[in-house]
């Protein structure tokens, strides 16, 4: 497709874009809180508390990646 998009093309871009950053930070927001549970919920010591949250940290910040590069990539091949 060439020349500028249309007002359309522009919208259902944005809502997918919006889309993705918010379905990618809820999956990061779980998946926090899933690994960081027994630090949370349990009674650890201090450096296994900082352990499990940078583990939790770690697999959020992977996942929430994850998704939003599957969602747009995901959706750019809807478009061709």
């Amino acid at each position: 497709m060439t020349g500028p998009r249309s007002q359309d093309e522009r919208d259902t871009l944005t809502v997918e874009m919006v889309f993705a950053l918010v379905t990618a930070g809820l999956l990061a927001a779980v998946l926090y809180v899933a690994v960081a549970s027994p630090a949370l919920f349990g009674d650890l010591g201090r450096a296994q508390e900082r352990a499990w949250k940078a583990a939790a940290f770690a697999v959020a910040t992977v996942g929430f990646a994850v998704r939003l590069v599957r969602a747009l990539w995901l959706f750019s091949r809807q478009r061709r």
